[in-house]
């Protein structure tokens, strides 16, 4: 069983807890307009099979055990490689390892099947209503909204993440309609608020992709972070 592997990350701090291994697998179907890894829209990189994926994998996992780690698969999105992704999981549970699955949850499907092998989601929110998702990924909301409903009979603990983008996500409607469309988790354990930045840009330059919000300002850390307060408010009001 072979995957597109774009890259892999070792000693990885943010992506699930303790030290981990971030696995980015290629392709990726949604055109976010923040996009950071555009290079990972298509499937493509280096072929690696199961096996050979595990070996690397292994070499860490005396940290993981010492920190309570384990290995995340991110991309790109990871859930359209699903039979990889199945093969290597099942290889991984067998060493018991500790997943994660970084996801907007667009994939093709079998996600059951995934999220039986998975230990916890990092589920990317893109945007709470179809209109606005659709403007932002240039898809459809509705495969996501299957992902959710097989993470919600899964009941395994969710990471929510939100990147937070100027003139898209910091008003207070938008934050209003996030706290609501939260709701249709069942086991949240985290919601992190990501400030846009800028760091992605030259790769746009690079592939000689337009680059829709190149006049976009970075989002200021410490209003995300006041936009964070104020989210709560509603979230646990």
């Amino acid at each position: 069983m072979t995957g597109y592997i774009d890259s892999i990350e070792t000693f990885g701090l943010v992506d699930g807890p303790g030290v981990r291994t971030v696995v980015f697998l290629s392709g990726c179907q949604l055109r976010c307009l923040y996009c950071h890894n555009p290079e990972m829209w298509q499937m493509k990189g280096t072929q690696m099979t199961s096996d050979e994926l595990l070996k690397k994998i292994l070499r860490n996992k005396p940290y993981f055990k010492r920190n309570h780690g384990g290995v995340t698969f991110s991309g790109g999105e990871p859930t359209l490689q699903k039979e990889f992704l199945l093969d290597i999981c099942r290889k991984l549970k067998q060493e018991g390892i500790h997943i994660a699955l970084d996801t907007c949850g667009v994939g093709i499907g079998d996600y059951d099947k995934i999220l039986a092998y998975v230990d916890l989601v990092l589920f990317d929110v893109k945007y709470t209503d179809s209109e606005g998702y659709r403007h932002l990924t240039k898809c459809s909301m509705d495969e996501s909204l299957k992902f959710i409903d097989a993470l919600n009979r899964s009941d395994k603990p969710v990471w929510i993440r939100q990147v937070i983008v100027p003139g898209l996500m910091d008003t207070d409607d938008y934050i209003r309609s996030l706290a609501e469309y939260l709701k249709r988790f069942k086991h949240i354990e985290k919601i992190e608020f990501l400030p846009f930045h800028h760091l992605g840009f030259s790769k746009y330059e690079k592939l000689g992709i337009e680059n829709p919000l190149k006049d976009t300002p970075e989002m200021d850390p410490e209003k995300c972070e006041a936009l964070y307060q104020k989210f709560l408010t509603y979230y646990e009001g």
